[in-house]
């Protein structure tokens, strides 16, 4: 879920054109459980296999990453690692919302309730170890490169992104900021429309840009204050502090220059240590042990994975790479297969 800035900090539109001929870093837990929410039937149930193996995160990576790269997009998918041990309460409390929610998609499909049905089983699925080794492999064959990440995939990118290995971070979270992402990409692999949450309503999303250092200028605040915001407002790492929302937040920071001063003024002694939730985004854990090259699709394994074990369409499944290569080839000669992919 990450922080909850987003209604302070500067968003751009762009077009996916904006990303064309770049490298970005995929925060790839981040898209597959948006795969997994929003690829589903009208009852909410995922897509499935014939053997009953939900599917809905494969359908996602093949259509959605053909689409980024029929537009020139070259995508690195980033996959976490071990979480710090602050997380695992967020963990456990994510566990036990899915749990429940999916009972109450369960019931709602007994009763018959179609939208009750939809709107729980979105927030019911939990993405397994399978589901991330199913989604390497398919990425392996698409010849689209994988990091394992030391720690958060979002601390990875950031340093990769601050490295120069790639040009941003793709998230629809914010956490990529406060581990310092230059710049944070959203709604880039997304459809045209996203429900809005608790209500049966649907909006048009189009790609944003977020730039870190015009953000903080427009926010007059550091990244360290950021970070301070955020531990305010609530992270992946730590309860809200009570009653402070993020305006509330943003004043604090903008006029204390100590976190020591916002707890006195706030009058709340929070339970966890709030150094080390900002030594977590300010000095993040991530690998140096990685190589970014792109490959051309092994055409026959993609098919073979996807429609011999998945039951996946063959003739949707070919077209989508034909559209992959067919792109490659239109760029000319600078732009060869071997040029793209290698």
């Amino acid at each position: 879920m990450g922080t909850p800035i987003g209604d302070l900090v500067l968003k751009e539109e762009i077009s996916l054109d904006f990303l064309s001929g770049r490298i970005v870093g995929i925060d790839s837990f981040n898209v597959l459980y948006q795969f997994l929410s929003s690829i589903r039937g009208p009852d909410g149930t995922p897509l499935m296999d014939s053997s009953g193996n939900i599917t809905s995160h494969l359908t996602g990576l093949l259509y959605r990453t053909t689409n980024l790269l029929e537009r020139g997009v070259k995508p690195v998918f980033v996959f976490d690692g071990k979480h710090h041990t602050l997380k695992e309460e967020t963990i456990k409390a994510r566990i036990k919302i899915r749990t429940d929610a999916k009972q109450k998609h369960e019931e709602a499909i007994k009763a018959g309730d179609l939208a009750e049905a939809k709107k729980f089983g979105s927030r019911s699925m939990h993405l397994t170890l399978q589901m991330v080794e199913q989604a390497k492999e398919l990425l392996g064959y698409l010849g689209l490169p994988v990091v394992q990440a030391a720690s958060e995939g979002e601390a990875q990118i950031a340093f990769m992104a601050k490295n120069g290995d790639v040009f941003g971070c793709v998230s629809q979270d914010y956490d990529s900021l406060l581990f310092g992402a230059p710049l944070v990409f959203r709604n880039i692999t997304v459809s045209g429309k996203r429900k809005v949450p608790g209500k049966n309503i649907y909006i048009d999303v189009s790609p944003e840009k977020i730039d870190l250092e015009k953000a903080l200028g427009l926010l007059k605040i550091d990244r360290q204050k950021l970070v301070w915001l955020s531990i305010l407002v609530g992270t992946d790492f730590n309860e809200k502090f009570p009653k402070i929302g993020p305006k509330t937040a943003l004043e604090l920071v903008q006029k204390n220059d100590s976190f020591e001063k916002i707890i006195r003024e706030t009058k709340f002694e929070p339970e966890f240590d709030y150094a080390e939730i900002e030594e977590i985004f300010l000095k993040p854990k991530f690998s140096g042990d990685f190589k970014i090259e792109f490959r051309e699709p092994q055409v026959e394994k993609v098919v073979g994975f996807l429609c011999e074990k998945h039951d996946f369409s063959e003739d949707r499944v070919r077209s989508a790479l034909n559209k992959i290569v067919q792109k490659s080839k239109e760029k000319g000669a600078q732009a060869r297969l071997d040029a793209w992919f290698g």
